[in-house]
């Protein structure tokens, strides 16, 4: 499409880089994608992301955690594939819906203006006018950034993508050469005799290049680096120089892998590929502060029980991740132990009692609620440090009716729509909207928290903003018995109680928001490092001085205090 019909000037000279992957999903697009754009940034870049998602779905909101892993939630309320999450906690941004491309969104803004009369009686097609939006989209993300990776989902080859490689095709012919670049990242496995095989990246390759698509540099995904004749060979058959191929190897912690790649030269090849070796920051004055962070000692471990119902550890990725972050600023590892909730009260007990702390994080649908609330009422009653997150805060409020006030099959409406006490339910605004997708309470919200509470001492500010996705809230005409004993609701956003604490207890927290999405390897989430100050000060009390640290005053920018216990 004419400059003149887009509205689009390639003189702006912002850069693009591709990301495309081969021979089977689940290899490390994203990872790889956001390493790069890690390094770049480092070197002084300002630098964004897009995921392409080809599924016919608008969004990622009511995809099943088994087959797609987590619902991401961005600060606009997107909900999004969970790449966008990687791409946040490495590059420190934060994304937008516009970020995260579709095929249902993109089909259905095609087919909106088509009803409108847009297209003026053109015979509306794939191609230029699916093609035409999703370049549109492209360009409208990476406004005002220097460089915009874009990771394209699936592999090569799949149908679905086609009408998305076909844009990229296109969209090389437009820019000039040096403002886009493309990245194959592919499976390099072992033979049985311990050779490194290149001959399914040769055919990822070729696959790409009948498509019209040369890569610029290849990745190889492999459980070692590749060797020197392993990268020959890849160069010699994909047609790109030696010097261009990479290795990104297993590592223990994905956030080495920028590291690692940077070892390889990666970012060297990809700024000189585009144009951008003069304008980077030299080598002795990039950002250094993630290399610090990623290799900080660690002097001891704890073991933290995830009590959940998907034995699928991507349907709780920014969980793992969140206290992850937490151990690096407490200079500890943290071991998760799964504990599976449709099965805990037969074979998982003993996971509790072998645990340090315990979270019960978001969910939606009944199943594995039991034993959710037996793993809170566990931990509510032998002093176990708990955090709650979502639902795992809904169950904590459903435990004390229950085993507190002697509030018999009280529960919540969304779970249980006969229970005689609705502790959890829509609110009655909520309850006369008619289209239930408008009850949902998504994305970025303040939450107000009472001056003196444990919340306090753990955002160091008396307010905060954390991520929402959620629908029932506390039902307000229980609040009163809720909080007659030791139970309190110490943050509030209006009628709706958006953190739960309990006194005379090590630490027991319980958040209706997500903080996981919020949290970041330099700026863990507040609950999770809270939490973390708990466990330590019960297993090891010379780790703590009993002060917790200084609070910053961040709490309302995702920051944290230490915690006095």
């Amino acid at each position: 499409m004419p400059i003149e019909e887009t509205g689009y000037d390639p003189s702006l000279g912002r850069k693009f880089i591709f990301v495309t992957g081969g021979v089977m999903s689940g290899l490390g697009k994203g990872i790889t994608a956001a390493s790069t754009g890690r390094l770049l940034a480092n070197a002084g870049f300002d630098v964004t992301a897009v995921k392409i998602d080809p599924y016919l779905n608008v969004d990622a909101g009511t995809m099943n955690p088994y087959q797609h892993g987590e619902v991401y939630v961005l600060k606009d309320g997107g909900e999004v594939d969970l790449d966008l999450g990687n791409y946040e906690r490495f590059l420190g941004v934060d994304m937008t819906s516009d970020h995260n491309v579709t095929t249902g969104k993109t089909y259905q803004h095609v087919i909106e203006k088509e009803r409108a009369g847009d297209y003026l009686g053109k015979t509306v097609q794939v191609i230029p006018h699916v093609t035409d939006d999703i370049k549109r989209r492209i360009r409208e993300a990476a406004e005002g950034t220097d460089v915009c990776i874009v990771e394209i989902g699936g592999t090569v080859g799949d149908i679905e993508g086609m009408p998305y490689l076909e844009a990229l095709r296109q969209f090389a012919h437009e820019e000039p050469e040096d403002n886009v670049l493309f990245t194959h990242v592919t499976l390099v496995p072992y033979s049985k005799n311990g050779e490194q095989k290149t001959k399914p990246t040769q055919h990822s390759v070729k696959e790409l290049r009948s498509i019209g698509l040369q890569p610029d540099i290849v990745v190889g995904r492999c459980d070692d680096r590749l060797d020197p004749e392993t990268k020959e060979k890849i160069a010699l058959f994909g047609d790109v120089p030696t010097e261009a191929v990479f290795s990104n190897p297993d590592v223990e912690d994905v956030y080495h892998v920028p590291l690692v790649v940077e070892e390889e030269g990666l970012d060297e090849y990809v700024m000189e590929r585009l144009d951008l070796t003069a304008e980077a920051l030299p080598p002795g004055e990039r950002e250094n502060t993630w290399r610090e962070l990623v290799t900080r000692e660690r002097t001891g471990e704890v073991d933290i029980a995830l009590v959940g119902k998907y034995d699928l550890e991507d349907a709780y990725m920014s969980v793992h991740e969140a206290l992850k972050h937490a151990g690096l600023e407490r200079g500890v590892d943290v071991n998760v132990r799964w504990v599976n909730s449709d099965e805990m009260l037969e074979h998982h007990d003993e996971r509790l009692r072998e645990a340090d702390g315990v979270v019960v994080p978001g969910g939606f649908g009944s199943r594995g609620t039991a034993g959710k609330i037996e793993a809170i009422r566990y931990a509510r009653e032998h002093d176990v440090p708990f955090l709650g997150l979502c639902l795992g805060f809904q169950m904590a409020v459903v435990e004390h009716a229950r085993n507190v006030l002697g509030l018999e099959g009280a529960h919540s409406a969304e779970l249980d729509p006969e229970t005689p006490h609705p502790v959890i339910d829509l609110l009655p605004e909520q309850a006369d909207e008619d289209d239930m997708g408008g009850t949902m309470r998504l994305g970025a919200h303040g939450t107000d928290i009472r001056p003196g509470s444990l919340a306090s001492r753990v955002y160091g500010a008396d307010s905060c903003t954390e991520r929402h996705r959620h629908r029932y809230e506390v039902n307000p005409e229980y609040i009163e018995d809720l909080e007659a004993g030791d139970l309190t609701f110490s943050g509030t956003a209006g009628r709706r109680m958006e953190i739960l604490e309990r006194e005379n207890h090590p630490y027991f927290l319980g958040t209706q928001f997500h903080p996981e999405f919020r949290s970041r390897p330099d700026r863990a989430s507040p609950p999770f490092v809270g939490l973390l100050d708990a466990v330590l000060e019960r297993t090891d009390p010379r780790r703590c001085d009993g002060t917790g640290g200084e609070a910053d005053g961040r709490g309302g920018e995702g920051g944290h205090a230490g915690v006095t216990l």
